[in-house]
């Protein structure tokens, strides 16, 4: 069975901001001497994510 894949629409800002808490967090865990694995491969992949153009269209009900 695969795997789900999640998306998340974020601006440069946003992007900004997670990126920083997870550098923060792999140098929280390297400084308690724990293993930053996981923190990596997420990290790596929303450094490395592609940027796609989409319209967001508000509709009201």
């Amino acid at each position: 069975m695969r795997d789900k894949k999640y998306y998340i629409a974020l601006d440069d800002f946003e992007r900004r901001v997670v990126v920083n808490c997870l550098n923060e967090l792999r140098n929280s865990l390297i400084a308690t001497g724990k293993y930053t694995d996981a923190v990596d491969e997420i990290l790596l992949k929303i450094i490395d994510a592609k940027q796609k153009k989409f319209k967001v269209i508000y509709k009201e009900a």
